[in-house]
């Protein structure tokens, strides 16, 4: 393209500035990449936690609805009587341009019991909290993945703007400043060294007038 461009002095101040603007675009690029890496990170570190609480919650659940089974009896018909969830929502955030889920999902006060206590027992009720726990922390660790894939999308995506200004664009506008510079500097020594040509063949035509 530095081949191509015309040495004028109206295309050397037009590639200084696209010039100026591409640097001004990577520093941009890659000031919002670093915080989004930092976001991503903050959520991976809280995903790991998340979920081994929820390994925790999970083995406590089925142990606790093992017990309940070898007490009662197989607790299939009671199961039943569970209503699907329906009380999730999903909002977003934003985060550098970047659409961030949040999963949100109405909480109880204590146990929300859909059977009659005359044929259970506690070891029920354990079984129900501990698996009423799983799902809050289900809902809150698919927000925190989902997140962290939309970072990881949206890092790659600036990543890949980042590099193409960096490694093509400044370096393009770079060569056709340089190539229009010494285009130009090369003109003004040529017109000088005219000029001077000029300057003596009048002073020698001068002189042998007299």
């Amino acid at each position: 393209m530095a081949a191509q461009a015309v040495p004028t002095k109206g295309n050397l101040m037009n590639s200084k500035k696209s010039l100026e603007l591409s640097k001004l675009g990577y520093e941009l690029l890659d000031k919002k990449r670093n915080i989004l890496i930092r976001e991503m990170m903050s959520l991976i570190d809280h995903a790991k936690a998340i979920q081994g609480k929820i390994d925790k919650a999970y083995e406590e659940a089925y142990l606790a609805l093992e017990t309940a089974n070898v007490t009662m009896g197989f607790c299939d018909q009671i199961s039943r009587s569970v209503p699907e969830e329906d009380s999730l929502t999903l909002s977003y955030r934003s985060v550098m341009g970047v659409e961030i889920p949040i999963v949100a999902i109405q909480e109880k006060d204590g146990l929300d019991l859909q059977y009659g206590l005359y044929t259970t027992n506690s070891i029920l009720d354990d079984a129900q909290q501990k698996f009423m726990e799983v799902k809050y922390l289900t809902a809150h660790l698919a927000e925190i993945e989902n997140s962290v894939y939309r970072l990881a999308n949206a890092i790659s995506t600036t990543q890949r703007r980042a590099n193409a200004l960096k490694n093509i664009m400044i370096p393009r506008f770079e060569g056709t400043v340089k190539y229009i510079t010494d285009a130009l500097d090369e003109k003004d020594r040529e017109e000088f060294s005219r000029l001077k040509v000029i300057k003596r063949q009048k002073q020698a035509l001068e002189e042998s007038e007299q």
